[in-house]
């Protein structure tokens, strides 16, 4: 087949797979404009035309609009710059698709009610700078007022989502349902009390950690007991509780030694409340962070460990 071979509309169609009507329109349109005519009229088209033809339906598939493709074709418009404001386009679409996603997911595993089902959407759908205002807000109430105005910042940053740009439907989740939590009147009560009773034990001049030293007492002396399968409420696990309330005393403002129990063990439920953990859980999966590590086995063991001691 040389460069002057001619087709009819019927003929092009049937080579590119695509349908008389579609060709018809393109050439109405400038886009696939006919080499000549046959001598009753018909429109003929050349190789140009199967090639333009192509072109005009890959860019068709790809969502580029006609007034762009035509403005490509006639070399108006680089395909680089219609390519970029293209893909551009599409970022916008899949986030709103992933958030869309996310939402519809949450709702399908929760069973989620009409108003919960909106409050989602409305939490996905907030801004970066909405985003970091609802933050702010579950941070300050936390916070606020507590010692030093920067006593608590570094800890404040490590509890700050930061959702990236293109987040996937696991991050979009997360984001969600920790939204949800920081407006939790009781959990952001949690947090507050944790934050003064972390405040009142640290060391006068030193930095806090939020219940960073109590959990470190805690996990370093309990995990060997609960990976050792030593019973809370058994007689081998007293040395171990004994020695539990003497690391911990700097941390408690009593002296008496069953107030001091009752003390410990109310911090000790507020840190064991699952929704603690599942904030920083979550967290971590927006933040890209790796999980953290799971006090619940060494909470529980001392929970159980001071309460069968004071019901004795």
């Amino acid at each position: 087949m040389n460069g002057h071979t001619l087709y009819s509309i019927g003929e092009l169609a049937r080579r590119t797979g695509t349908t008389v009507k579609t060709i018809r329109f393109y050439s109405d349109c400038g886009l696939i404009p006919p080499a000549g005519r046959s001598p009753a009229g018909y429109r003929l088209y050349d190789n140009g035309a199967v090639a333009r033809l192509d072109c005009v339906r890959t860019l068709r598939d790809l969502g580029v609009d006609l007034a762009a493709i035509r403005k490509v074709m006639d070399r108006e418009l680089a395909l680089s710059e219609v390519a970029a404001a293209h893909a551009e386009a599409l970022d916008v679409q899949i986030r709103i698709l992933r958030l869309r996603r996310a939402v519809l997911t949450t709702v399908a595993k929760r069973g989620a009610t009409p108003e919960e089902t909106h409050l989602m959407h409305k939490l996905a759908k907030l801004s970066e700078v909405e985003r970091h205002q609802l933050v702010g807000d579950f941070l300050d109430a936390a916070f606020g007022g507590v010692g030093t105005d920067s006593m608590f910042t570094g800890i404040m940053r490590s509890m700050t989502p930061e959702l990236p740009d293109n987040p996937d439907t696991e991050q979009v989740q997360a984001w969600v349902e920790l939204a949800e939590l920081s407006q939790d009147p009781d959990f952001r009560a949690l947090v507050r009390q944790m934050v003064q009773e972390q405040t009142a034990g640290c060391v006068q001049g030193g930095p806090p950690m939020l219940h960073s030293n109590l959990a470190a007492i805690v996990r370093d002396q309990i995990a060997p007991a609960v990976a050792a399968g030593v019973e809370p409420a058994s007689l081998q696990a007293d040395p171990i509780v004994a020695v539990l309330m003497t690391r911990c005393a700097h941390l408690l403002d009593c002296r008496d030694d069953a107030e001091s129990r009752w003390q410990l063990l109310a911090r000790l439920e507020r840190m064991n409340d699952p929704r603690r953990e599942r904030y920083f859980s979550l967290l971590a999966a927006i933040n890209g962070w790796p999980g953290p590590e799971s006090l619940r086995p060494v909470l529980d063991w001392s929970v159980h460990a001071l309460q069968a001691r004071m019901q004795g």
